[in-house]
């Protein structure tokens, strides 16, 4: 059975840095694209970042040049560095992978994060 267990989440004040991290688990199959969504309360879950099998990544322009995505997959691990936290960062943040094979997507169950003085 495919896990993802994101951790790292919290209440940090403005200005102030998190990294998150995700385990995936139960896996038998090579994983493609790993990412970080958010949900914000009373928001649609948003795309922020992605990272492929090669490297790659992607990111949205709110979060660009503050976060960054890196894996290690060896470890079957993405990490989200999140630094000059903003209050409109505050939502619950998710990762995803994909199947490189078929692209069937799996999703973690999130974890907080609040930034707040």
């Amino acid at each position: 059975q495919v896990q993802l267990v994101e951790s790292g989440g919290g209440v940090v004040q403005p200005g102030g840095s998190l990294r998150l991290s995700c385990d995936v688990s139960g896996i038998d199959f090579d994983i493609g694209v790993m990412a970080w969504h958010r949900q914000a309360p009373g928001r649609p879950r948003e795309f922020l970042t992605l990272i492929t099998s090669a490297g790659m990544t992607n990111y949205v322009d709110s979060v660009r040049g503050r976060f960054t995505i890196s894996r290690d997959s060896a470890k079957n691990m993405v990490y989200l560095q999140m630094n000059s936290l903003k209050p409109e960062d505050t939502a619950v943040y998710f990762c995803y992978v994909r199947r490189q094979d078929s692209g069937t997507g799996y999703w973690g169950q999130g974890t907080q994060v609040t930034v707040s003085a």
